[in-house]
């Protein structure tokens, strides 16, 4: 199953106009955007929880989830980064 996660090719378009990709045109990049919505909404439901993590804790989390997560779709835009304009 891993297998089909390491695969090349996107799985996001790029976006139209702007910088940057938009939504996911395959199950690879649906399943890394769903788990990065998930892992934001259980840090934020943990750390509004009487205060189980401290919130440092938490913001370091999710800076370095935000930047595995950027770095994935980066790599996985068709044609890349780059602006787009009319």
């Amino acid at each position: 199953m891993l297998h089909l996660f390491l695969e090349k090719g996107p799985w996001f378009r790029a976006k139209r106009f702007g910088y940057g990709a938009g939504l996911p045109f395959k199950w690879q990049g649906w399943a890394v955007l769903g788990f990065y919505i998930l892992a934001m909404t259980g840090l934020g439901l943990l750390a509004d929880n009487d205060q189980a993590i401290p919130t440092f804790v938490t913001v370091a989390l999710m800076l370095i989830i935000t930047g595995i997560f950027t770095i994935i779709v980066r790599n996985h835009t068709e044609g890349g980064w780059k602006w787009r304009g009319l």
